[in-house]
Formats: structure tokens, sequence, C-alpha cells
């Protein structure tokens, strides 16, 4: 286009000049296929640009797979590539249990007063209503009734997230009551078991509860109605020293830790090093501390088997 206007350098042709209008039509022409004559696209800041998938997926802690929300909750949270058992709620443990997820909750209005007034680096008290707010429940244990395969049962199931799952005077009196219950319908009783011991927080008062529950399912053994205790990850103190242990039945989930004190205590207290796998649920059933290592998918129909076996079918 240069040379077509300039002939020489410094000196324009005259007979040109009549065609520069023209000729800056025609650039300008061409020039309009690189102009943006529409508003330019806004491009989103950086957290608008992920896409979000907060809460679809999480990964195993065992094999680190990711795995989809929806796949995990219908293998009742179980790894579907390792068959790692991650902990869940005690109501996600009934809706497991009971026959399409349905129960009946009771006593769930019982809640503990903090008759010590304890206080540590918080208020008892104030542990409580935290733990009842993030929780959804007054106490460390959900009680219901229901079903399972058409057989009535009862069941207390242990909430881990409520100070640790640990037993109080509160816990106590409705895992008392639930076996009561159990022996005046004449129903068979299930105790899931997740929880850190006894509550120091109640005392003197939380150890009781170990021989009132072990009272009560003594008259349940009396009256010969089946008491299957499924202890889950973690079952430890107080809550192995009593109740859990005393089962017609002790199920357990695959690499459940179940003891009484911790292995850290253990090895400091004997001054050796404990073997492989040393209070985990396999652990425990080679050595004849449990019955069964039961996958949570089949704990309905080894559960139903042995109601049959014990004659409640």
């Amino acid at each position: 286009m240069a040379a077509a206007i300039i002939s020489a350098p410094g000196r324009l042709r005259a007979s040109r000049l009549k065609l520069l209008p023209s000729s800056l039509s025609s650039i300008m022409a061409r020039m309009a296929w690189f102009k943006r004559d529409k508003k330019a696209i806004q491009t989103p800041v950086d957290e608008e640009r992920t896409v979000r998938t907060e809460g679809l997926f999480t990964k195993c802690e065992d094999c680190k797979s990711v795995i989809w929300k929806k796949d995990l909750e219908a293998s009742f949270f179980v790894c579907p590539k390792c068959q790692y058992h991650f902990r869940i709620t005690a109501r996600q443990r009934l809706e497991v249990l009971f026959d399409d997820g349905n129960y009946e909750e009771f006593d769930a209005e019982l809640r503990s007063s903090d008759p010590l007034e304890f206080v540590d680096k918080k208020a008892y008290r104030s542990r409580l209503d935290s733990a009842v707010r993030s929780t959804g429940s007054n106490e460390a244990v959900v009680n219901a009734r229901g079903t399972l395969n058409g057989v009535p049962t009862i069941c207390s199931a242990m909430e881990y997230r409520f100070i640790g799952g640990s037993m109080g005077s509160v816990v106590g009196e409705k895992i008392t009551r639930a076996v009561e219950l159990a022996l005046e319908e004449n129903t068979p009783l299930i105790i899931v078991s997740a929880s850190g011991g006894a509550r120091m927080m109640e005392s003197f008062l939380s150890l009781m509860q170990m021989a009132k529950i072990s009272a009560a399912l003594a008259r349940l053994h009396k009256a010969r109605l089946p008491y299957v205790s499924i202890l889950t990850d973690p079952t430890t103190g107080g809550v192995t020293a009593s109740y859990a242990m005393l089962g017609d039945l002790n199920i357990a989930e695959p690499k459940a830790l179940i003891g009484f004190a911790g292995p850290r205590v253990i090895e400091q207290t004997i001054r050796q090093k404990l073997p492989e796998g040393f209070q985990r649920s396999e652990f425990l059933l080679e050595h004849g501390m449990l019955d069964a290592v039961v996958n949570r998918r089949e704990h309905r129909a080894f559960i139903y088997d042995w109601f049959d076996f014990m004659g409640v079918v």
C-alpha cells in the first residue's frame, strides 16, 4: 500500500493523492474484520472459574481413592475399592440396620444435667450445649425400635461425635431403658458401640453405669432374649469393659479399634513393642475376644441368621 501512495522517498505523486480517501476506506473496511464490535466476554474471578464440586466427592482414608458420595452412601459408607469402613452417625447406623431405614426413636428428651458442675478448660455444660448443636442429639446414644428383616428389634446406637461417644449417667440410663423395653416387649436387643469410654466430667457417676447396664443385661439373659453387640471404630475404655463385651453375639466391623487402654499407654507400661494390628478387630477375633468380623453391608443378613438360630424368628 505504501508503494501505491509514495513513489519516491519524501515525494508524493499528485495523481495518487486523489486516490487517497478511497484507499483509506478500503483499508478501513478490511480492518473491520479485526475490530470487536461487541463487548468483550467478562472473565470471571478465580473462585468462579473453578467447578463447584464441594460435597460431591470424598477421599478414602485408607486407599486414598476419590469416591462419589452417592456411591459411598449406596454402599453403606464402605469404600467400594478397599472395603474401608467410614465412621457413621448413630442415625445412619439405625438406617443401615432397620428395614427400609425406618425406625421410631424413644427417650430422645433425656439430657445430662451437669450434676458435678464440672469445669476444665471449658465448662461441661458448655460442652454439652455445643455437642447438642453439632449432632442434633441430646446425648451420645440414640434409642430406637424397628424391624430387622421383619423381626421387631430394640437398638441403642452410640454417637461418637457427641463428646467422643463417652458414657455418662444419661447414656447409662438410656441403654438401661432400652434393655428394659426389650424385656417388656419380648424382643431382641442390639447395642452399637462407638465410644472413648466413661465420661470423665461425671466422675464416679459415669463409672456406675457399667454395673447398672450389666445388671440389666443379666436380666435380659435370664429371660433368654438375644443381645447382639456390634463393636465399631473406636470402642474403648469402660464401654469395652462392660456392655460392649457382654453380648450373646459379639461382632465387629473390619479394622475397628477395640480395647481398654490405648496402645501407647500399654507400650509405656509393659515397655515392649506391641504386635502388628494389636487391638484391631481381626487381632481380637484371632485371640477369641470376638465371635465374628462382619462387613457393614452384611450386618442385617448376618444378625437375622443368628436371630433365627436363637429362636426369635
